[in-house]
């Protein structure tokens, strides 16, 4: 295809030419294009102005809110506009739109003249033949319509022009542009595959780097989806395969939600970055691989992603392609062990008829006929399989680091502060990602749809934010040992190939700092008096209400914060052990072993099995009372007469 014109850009004369390749959006979605560079011709009120109307962007609950859904013109004329400043010489080549994002009110633009120029003065608008063009827009208010210019305009500006709208609404709009600056930005050195993949080659990625890195990786699957597809995990570790006594297991998970991709490429961008980095030696990738078994699934659900990857990073709206093929939320499909564990607290069950910890999935969410997807189940299993210490499962649409209980526990109510009792423990992981995020604690960013989480440290406590029972946080904290949090890494679910090296930027040291805090704690190993490791031992920390136990060969993980704490082992046929422990500032866990001996009870009964539960016999003696009934008065001799 010839390339676009070139001209006297001095002058306000716009520039056109065919489109030699796909440009990607210019980040209305995604915040790169700031509220300074929007501008509109008027507007119904401020919540409704034109730093609100950006493609996918959510309202409020109410109508009235101060974060609405869209632009809203203040009147319903041809003469209405909504205009993006490039701060550059640009080449435009489409637009993407939707109507307002709203509960209560209908409201989208049918149809929309483009116009360009170079100065914000004089305006040229896109033209077929002699004919100004009419652009095609939507006919209802979520599915995003996406119009390509017959030929690429190359100015500064842009506007959007409303011609009709729906006759029982008003003007309206969320809006992407499509657009190439003419001078590309470099935003990461990393050598590493920025695109976005299929099922087919997210498999041969992982193939390549496992041939890569052999000897640190492996592949396996935990299960399959819905329609089939396997559900692929690299495993990160200087010996794969085999779970190491003193080497703690850390996961990320991403793409429960089908339709937030940005989780599953950060991923695959990962393991591509740890294998090259450590063959070139880099001595914090090593340290992390030797120290650390690392468990990467990037694609929990395959099914949703094919439906959004099949119409594109900008047409898959805010919600194709997120649940399962049969239509499972599945980061929420986990049973509600919340209300067990807070039912048995309020009938002060506990720990008396019941543990503070892994409680029990009921039985009728083991049934065949449960709904429940079967990545779900394949999770579960997996969670239960490994003695995970730490996970993060990367979701988007925001720019916040969540954290449990995702339920609250006031019945009713949809926000409430609901503290585990590890609640400084979980603050601190999620600070530990949002703080190292570039822009998740950046005051001066803008919100990404309604809440400002910047003021907060870009964390928050996730039944705060919205309730959710059965979330897949509780459920690991609640089962499990593994502490687990939700990581929203960008404002758009689903962002363009083009802006995928800028999100690995954003996000590539925090996935390593919140790894290493796997090494935070206390760690060791409860052996019995022969030396041998004591599997589900329960490991106690005085003034938190939440224990944990030792994993198969008796070794633990206890996630803390620094300071000095009272341990206390308890294990079943094993005499109480306790011990206090001091945890430090730098990063690795205090080493804090115990020996317990057993209890003469469980040594009485270990003989007893030993004879096939059969009490040893004795030599029967009556009780000193029947002795005494028996025993004969005195004899009295004959005198034999003569």
């Amino acid at each position: 295809m010839p390339s676009h014109w070139t001209g006297d850009q001095s002058t306000n004369h716009v520039v056109y030419g065919f489109v030699p390749s796909e440009c990607p959006p210019m980040g209305l979605e995604t915040l790169k294009i700031d509220d300074f560079q929007l501008h509109a011709s008027t507007m119904r009120r401020y919540g409704l102005g034109a730093h609100r109307g950006r493609l996918n962007i959510q309202a409020g609950l109410y109508d009235d809110d101060l974060y609405d859904g869209a632009w809203c013109a203040g009147r319903n004329d041809p003469l209405q506009w909504l205009e993006v400043d490039a701060r550059r010489l640009t080449k435009f080549t489409g637009v993407i739109t939707q109507g307002r994002s709203s509960l209560w009110s209908s409201d989208w633009v049918t149809s929309y003249k483009v116009l360009v120029s170079n100065d914000s003065h004089t305006w040229v608008t896109l033209k077929n033949g002699s004919q100004d063009l009419i652009f095609i827009g939507n006919k209802e208010k979520e599915i995003p319509v996406l119009n390509m210019f017959p030929v690429a305009a190359v100015a500064r500006y842009i506007r959007v022009n409303p011609r009709s709208w729906f006759n029982r609404g008003s003007i309206c709009m969320r809006v992407e542009i499509l657009g190439c600056p003419i001078r590309n930005e470099i935003t990461t050195t990393d050598n590493l595959d920025f695109k976005h993949h299929s099922y087919k080659e997210m498999r041969h990625l992982m193939k390549v780097v496992n041939e890569m890195c052999p000897n640190i990786t492996r592949i396996y699957n935990i299960g399959k989806s819905h329609s089939g597809q396997k559900l692929y995990a690299i495993e990160i570790s200087d010996n794969p395969g085999e779970h190491e006594p003193g080497e703690p297991e850390f996961r990320y998970t991403a793409g429960s939600h089908g339709n937030e991709v940005l989780g599953r490429e950060l991923l695959l961008l990962l393991m591509q970055f740890m294998c090259q980095e450590y063959l070139s030696g880099s001595p914090r990738i090593r340290h992390l691989v030797h120290e650390t078994r690392i468990h990467l699934l990037p694609s929990v659900n395959p099914d949703g992603y094919d439906k959004a990857l099949e119409v594109g990073s900008e047409l898959s709206g805010w919600s194709l392609g997120r649940w399962s093929q049969d239509g499972v939320d599945i980061h929420h499909n986990f049973p509600d062990l919340n209300s067990i564990l807070w039912e048995a607290e309020t009938k002060k069950w506990i720990p008396r008829k019941m543990l503070n910890h892994h409680v029990p999935i009921p039985e009728w969410y083991q049934s065949k006929n449960s709904t429940v997807a079967s990545e779900t189940r394949a999770l579960v299993s997996w969670m239960e399989k490994i003695p995970f210490v730490l996970g993060g499962n990367l979701q988007g649409g925001e720019l916040v680091v969540t954290f449990p209980y995702d339920r609250t526990r006031s019945q009713g109510v949809s926000r409430e502060q609901t503290p585990t009792p590890d609640d400084h423990v979980f603050r601190w992981l999620a600070f530990s990602y949002a703080s190292t995020h570039r822009l998740m604690t950046d005051a001066r960013r803008r919100v990404c749809h309604t809440e400002d989480f910047a003021k907060e440290d870009g964390t928050i406590n996730g039944a705060s934010w919205h309730t959710a029972a059965g979330s897949m946080n509780d459920f690991s904290y609640l089962h499990t040992n593994c502490f687990e949090l939700s990581m929203y890494v960008g404002c758009d679910k689903f962002p363009h190939e083009s802006e995928l090296a800028e999100e690995w930027e954003n996000n590539r040291e925090s996935l390593l700092v919140f790894m290493e805090q796997v090494h935070r704690g206390i760690k060791g190993i409860v052996w019995d008096m022969q030396g041998r490791g004591i599997a589900n031992a329960t490991i106690q920390v005085e003034g938190i209400g939440h224990d944990i136990r030792t994993a198969a060969d008796g070794d633990y993980w206890r996630l803390l914060n620094p300071g000095e704490y009272s341990i206390t082992v308890r294990a079943e046929g094993y005499s109480a052990s306790s011990k206090v422990c001091e945890v430090g500032y730098d990063i690795g866990a205090t080493r804090c072993d115990f020996t317990v001996s057993r209890t003469n009870l469980s040594r009485i009964k270990e003989i007893m099995e030993r004879y096939n539960k059969q009490p040893i016999r004795q030599p029967l003696r009556p009780p000193v009372r029947q002795l005494q009934a028996r025993r004969p008065g005195p004899r009295h001799r004959r005198v034999r007469t003569s």
